[in-house]
């Protein structure tokens, strides 16, 4: 089974190499630090298997897992055990408390292996409609209104749509968002931010100002974009 290990500590990542390494029918393809490593390594690689840390930074594991739609089999690793119930909720084959024995290590690898293979074979799927977009994420599609909507920050091939709740990760470009969602009310401000220009609540020099959970926050302006978004200002300033 080809694996890769994704944990944003480095003695994790090498306990977990060190156990690979000693059953034969694993072949490690790739150690990630981060969901960003680890979704280009399943975009180049056929992987079996994942070993998915689940407290990292930005992208949690259940979140990276959730946001895919032919995810490999899973087997979760954490320092917490209260993430237990939601890593099985997402079919994870199991679920290992660090720190890692070796033996429960290879029970869980022996599942895995004895598992069959049942991921979804549905594609991505981006519909939008006169004032709401649908979102494939968390293995359903996620209906989100353009004015719930605060801002969309891209990484990589991951999005990450924050609204007025919450947020909602999906596995989409930002180019390909940014062709769905409405203009005018919708402007790409930099390569990593789209923002609803309903939400902001004030231009600060060289970013904008939205307000998240009650505080201010602030988004990048890119050089490429300020002369678009300087119109939109200048056409709706007193």
């Amino acid at each position: 089974m080809k694996t890769i290990i994704v944990d944003d500590e480095p003695l994790a990542l090498d306990i977990l190499e060190e156990f690979i390494k000693k059953v034969p029918d694993l072949k490690l393809v790739k150690k990630c630090q981060n969901a960003i490593e680890a979704g280009e390594a399943l975009r180049k690689n056929d992987i079996d298997l994942v070993f998915m840390d689940i407290q990292m930074p930005q992208i949690t594991g259940i979140e990276f897992i959730k946001s895919l739609t032919k995810p490999p089999k899973v087997i979760f690793t954490t320092a917490y055990s209260q993430y237990a119930v939601e890593g099985f909720e997402l079919n994870a084959i199991d679920y290992l408390l660090k720190p890692i024995s070796f033996d429960r290590f290879l029970k869980a690898v022996n599942k895995a292996m004895s598992t069959s293979d049942s991921h979804a074979s549905d594609e991505d799927v981006i519909e939008s409609g006169p004032d709401f977009i649908f979102v494939k994420a968390d293995k359903k599609l996620i209906r989100l209104r353009y004015n719930e909507i605060q801002y969309v920050e891209g990484l990589k091939d991951y999005v990450i749509i924050k609204t007025d709740t919450g947020r909602v990760i999906t596995l989409q470009t930002m180019k390909s968002l940014e062709e769905k969602l409405p203009a005018p009310t919708f402007l790409r401000i930099h390569r990593s931010y789209i923002v609803n220009l309903d939400k902001i609540n004030a231009v600060v020099g060289n970013s904008i100002e939205v307000i998240e959970k009650g505080q201010p926050k602030l988004l990048p302006i890119g050089k490429n974009y300020r002369e678009e978004l300087e119109r939109v200002i200048e056409k709706n300033r007193l």
